[in-house]
């Protein structure tokens, strides 16, 4: 009988192993699917990572292995090369909690089920795929996601292509527009449907601008041309309802077309086990604490919601991992009051957590949310029953970073049963006019 049972051996889980350990936990258990500890960090050696948590400049690799350095100081057991089956709720309870069977498969424990009291999903995100987002054509070879193409880059050492245009302006996307480049590739273009990146400011100016690639915003790939391998794709402008305008037909010759169209949160398990999903989110509802539906089981990191920063992943998913050790340890009563359910307003696409129970928050809480367009200056308006309870005035919001807002236990207090985040643009008018 394990106490905490983690999914997921990235950046999420073990940020939530270490803290869990740190409240008291010590029959921990890390399950992972891939060989290795570390998750997509392991194939993102390019650097930027850590200036929020560590307070300096690191990459992908070196700060995955902080966290596994910490983690291995601990007794928490890890299993590799191990895939997680289901999670099931028993009739049986322990100390009074439910208690939850795990059935696994790996290469060294076989199948196997164990038991725990409580779980942190941490499985993190997938990237969608050219039938997401339904490209017409010939299906030939040379078409990737971005995150395929950076693996075999920077983990096998193989060149996906030459001549490279790129959909989609994600931050995978922009990142491997520079990657391709200093391996010895053009990089023809990188084409958006929005008339927005959907990237970080700082990788545009990196990964584009520093390497003269051109952009195209309010674009879109229409047909992919070729037999055995990609020989050409056509890119249309599109217009305010998102169809390609005909006659803006742009050809451009190359033999690789990489897919930067969006991440999708992982979560097979979370629905097999009855968990509330959020459908705009497409991760678990989570409450102050990042505890789901479900008692006992908490979501953190991108299979809650989709991240930028892994800083920030990784502080979300330690709150998860002590959250988990409280309520193992029943170090903190939770609140059987009705929550203060938190929803997004105009301007907003989502935010997180969607419910908070106040008496559960010691001093304040993070509001995590996106934004459906650029707002050059804005105001982010929370109100309550119709009153406006708080005002937080931000600068330069972009749907492609992800916002949030300090939310203390006072402005908690005022709040009834929802809890409404709405963005107000601000436009300065000039003087006299």
């Amino acid at each position: 009988m394990y106490d905490l049972i983690i999914i997921g051996g990235g950046p999420a889980g073990l940020a939530a192993a270490k803290a869990a350990w740190d409240k008291g936990l010590t029959k921990i258990l890390i399950v992972e699917r891939n060989w290795e500890l570390g998750g997509i960090l392991n194939q993102c050696i390019h650097n930027g990572f850590g200036l929020h948590h560590f307070k300096e400049e690191l990459t992908g690799p070196e700060y995955a292995a902080r966290y596994i350095d910490e983690v291995e100081k601990t007794g928490v057991e890890v299993r590799l090369d191990t895939m997680v089956l289901d999670i099931r709720q028993t009739e049986r309870k322990e100390d009074g909690l439910p208690v939850y069977e795990i059935p696994m498969a790996g290469k060294e424990c076989g199948y196997t089920c164990e038991l725990t009291k409580s779980v942190v999903l941490a499985m993190g995100c997938r990237e969608r795929p050219r039938g997401g987002v339904v490209i017409p054509g010939t299906r030939p070879a040379g078409v990737f996601t971005a995150g395929a193409a950076q693996r075999y880059v920077n983990i096998d050492g193989y060149m996906p292509g030459k001549r490279v245009v790129i959909l989609g302006s994600g931050d995978i996307g922009l990142i491997m527009a520079r990657r391709m480049t200093l391996e010895g590739a053009k990089v023809l273009a990188c084409v958006e449907l929005m008339p927005y990146s959907s990237g970080l400011n700082r990788n545009i100016v990196q990964c584009l601008n520093d390497y003269d690639i051109p952009l195209y915003l309010s674009h879109t790939v229409t047909e992919i041309r070729g037999e055995k391998r990609v020989e050409q794709v056509v890119v249309s402008e599109v217009g305010p309802d998102r169809k390609p305008i005909p006659g803006t037909e742009m050809v451009f010759d190359c033999d690789t077309l990489l897919l930067s169209v969006g991440l999708i949160p992982e979560n097979e398990l979370t629905q097999g086990a009855g968990i509330e999903i959020d459908r705009r989110t497409k991760g678990a509802f989570v409450y102050e604490n990042m505890e789901t539906s479900l008692p006992g089981i908490f979501a953190c990191g991108n299979v809650c919601h989709v991240h930028d920063l892994v800083d920030f992943v990784s502080d979300e998913s330690e709150r998860a991992g002590a959250s988990a050790a409280d309520y193992v340890l029943k170090k903190k009563a939770v609140s059987e009051a009705a929550p203060v359910v938190t929803k997004n307003g105009d301007g907003a696409t989502y935010i997180v957590p969607q419910r908070i129970r106040p008496e559960n928050v010691e001093k304040f809480v993070k509001l995590f949310f996106r934004v459906g367009r650029i707002f050059p200056k804005a105001d982010i308006v929370l109100t309550s029953a119709g009153n406006e309870i708080a005002r937080f005035h931000k600068k330069f919001l972009a749907p492609g970073e992800m916002q949030n807002i300090v939310v203390t236990k006072e402005v908690l207090s005022k709040a009834t049963e929802e809890l409404l985040l709405t963005v107000e643009e601000i436009v300065e008018t000039e003087v006299g006019a």
